[in-house]
């Protein structure tokens, strides 16, 4: 996420009212596997991966990169956001040459619905604005995903195209 400035990573951790958003740490692998493994948090996201490759294949302490955030409430972690660069041959980006930020996140299921993904997601953008003064943030969802739908707008994305990838309408 450096190719338009240097961001020093991992900041500090960024604290909202309830939340924490911090670097992932080796306590938060199992959270990895349930969030990676979940049918319902596959749903809009090409489905869950198996749980036995997710085990295999998530190394001790989850990657740590330029962007990525947990989110942590009351000491567990309860998603993960990320803001990483698009390249050219997304179809989702707004420059012509790409290169702005996409905001992405996954809440564990029994988290939704409480207003923590809102919360976490205007932390990390404003940290963003914050670490890259007016730098573009693109989000992508599909169009059936209503919940990401209605935060995209309550974060206040407004739509600039829909296309078809990973056999949705995004």
């Amino acid at each position: 996420m450096t190719e338009r400035g240097s961001v020093a990573w991992p900041p500090a951790p960024i604290r909202t009212e309830r939340l924490v958003l911090r670097e992932p740490e080796a306590r938060d692998r199992a959270q990895f596997i349930e969030l990676f493994s979940s049918p319902e948090v596959g749903a809009f996201i090409g489905g869950p991966r198996p749980r036995d490759g997710c085990e295999r294949a998530l190394p001790e302490t989850p990657e740590r990169r330029p962007g990525r955030f947990v989110i942590e409430l009351d000491g567990a972690m309860i998603g993960t956001i990320e803001l990483s660069r698009r390249d050219a041959e997304r179809r989702s980006h707004v420059r012509p040459d790409a290169g702005e930020a996409e905001l992405g996140y996954l809440f564990l299921p029994e988290f939704w619905g409480c207003g923590y993904a809102a919360e976490a997601c205007a932390a990390a953008l404003r940290w963003f604005a914050d670490a890259l003064p007016g730098e573009p943030v693109v989000l992508c969802t599909q169009t059936a995903n209503e919940r990401s739908m209605r935060l995209a707008a309550k974060l206040g994305f407004t739509e600039v195209q829909r296309f078809q990838e990973w056999g949705a309408e995004q």
